[in-house]
């Protein structure tokens, strides 16, 4: 009976096990250094992986709830230490760790999680020059997307106030650190567009820790900045702040007070540069209607107005003499054209058929048509037709009578 009661099953010898390593306060506690291998996340959330060194390997687990704290994405071949507790899987009697965080070796996550945003984002084109959109010369209607309470709203409304006071700036309140922050930050942008509330969107905050600043390197952020129809400044913190909004937006300000000074130009400089141009227009003013004086004035000392009679009379004569100049040039072109075609006439009669008909010479014509140029082209007894210089005659051969042309 001893024999059998000490006889266990295997879930049971797991559940011992299990029971053991659960208590034991090191596995229950521990952090653990080693190469991420076999990475993979299902669809239900939960991560799987297996931590190696050189001589070991250690089977992890990360579930759905502890892995939607990432900040960054987890790759194979990475270093990381994973934090968590060591346990039997009874079912299968395979121990392995249940990870609760996972950090990378040598760099923060948020870093990490930094980079490998950019990166990405990069590839898939966000940061394209091409897509940057000119800011508006002189905007009208300003949104601001930050904090309701902070400094860098109030040094925004300040400036903005200062330089271009015709401008409306309308504040679309978000918070801009903290759980929810990046989502709020990237409806506002999204809300803008829709109800078209603004020809320029700013968005940013005051300075922090990388940390405070991480609602900018969201995805989410990202996204709407990229997808936003109306021009986006970024103002992230101070000039040594960079985030992923600045990458993305069509112009990165180094403060949000930078961001206000270069989203609208200064009325005292607009106004001294109307000024000169109002000068310059008057000066041309002055100057063309000293030009037309002068004119005038060259005008009113021309014989046509001090004379007008005689002026006209001048003209007169004038206009007789081109007239005169006229008709004889064509008197003189008629006569050449005449000279010529005379010329002409005369060379084609000379090149006429009738004209050596009528020195004593004649066509001989058969029948058909066909001209009779040597005796083998007719036969005694052919009737054929004589062409003389005023007529025709009908003929026939009697004979014919070849001539020695060689002679």
């Amino acid at each position: 009976m001893r024999q059998e009661a000490s006889i266990l099953t295997p879930s049971q010898v797991g559940q011992y096990i299990k029971g053991f390593m659960d208590r034991d306060r090191l596995l229950s506690g521990l952090l653990v250094r080693g190469e991420l291998s076999n990475y993979k996340m299902y669809p239900s959330g939960h991560h799987y992986f297996t931590l190696k060194d050189r001589e070991g390997a250690l089977r992890c687990v990360m579930f759905r709830g502890d892995a939607a704290s990432l900040r960054f994405r987890p790759q194979n071949g990475m270093q990381v230490i994973a934090a968590g507790r060591v346990t039997v899987f009874p079912r299968d009697g395979q121990y392995q760790m249940y990870c609760v965080r996972l950090t990378p070796e040598g760099a923060g996550d948020l870093f990490v999680a930094f980079e490998q945003l950019k990166e990405r984002l990069l590839r898939q084109g966000l940061f394209a020059q091409e897509h940057k959109k000119p800011l508006p010369r002189m905007p009208g209607r300003i949104a601001l997307v930050t904090s309701p309470a902070g400094a860098a709203v109030r040094d925004m409304l300040r400036i903005l106030g200062a330089r271009w006071p015709m401008a409306q700036v309308r504040i679309l309140p978000v918070r801009v650190q903290g759980e929810g922050a990046a989502e709020e930050i990237a409806a506002a942008i999204r809300w803008a567009n829709l109800h078209q509330v603004a020809d320029l969107v700013i968005t940013g905050r005051g300075g922090g820790s990388m940390e405070d600043l991480w609602a900018f390197n969201e995805e989410v952020v990202a996204q709407a900045i990229y997808d936003s129809n109306i021009p986006v400044i970024s103002a992230v913190g101070h000039e040594p702040d960079v985030t992923i909004a600045d990458f993305v937006a069509d112009l990165r300000a180094a403060t949000p007070s930078n961001a206000a000074e270069l989203a609208v130009p200064d009325q005292n400089e607009v106004y001294a540069a109307l000024l000169g141009s109002k000068q310059r227009m008057e000066q041309a003013m002055r100057q063309r209607l000293l030009r037309g004086r002068q004119q005038l004035e060259r005008l009113g000392k021309s014989r046509m107005l001090t004379d007008p009679k005689a002026y006209v009379q001048d003209k007169r004569v004038l206009l007789d003499y081109q007239s005169r100049r006229m008709d004889q040039a064509m008197t003189n072109l008629l006569a050449v054209k005449r000279a010529r075609t005379g010329q002409l006439a005369a060379a084609l009669d000379a090149m006429s058929p009738l004209k050596v008909l009528g020195r004593g010479y004649a066509i001989a014509q058969k029948q058909d048509g066909g001209i009779i140029s040597h005796t083998g082209d007719a036969a005694p007894g052919e009737r054929f037709r004589l062409r003389v210089s005023d007529g025709e005659l009908t003929c026939r051969v009697e004979e014919t009578d070849a001539c020695d042309t060689a002679q």
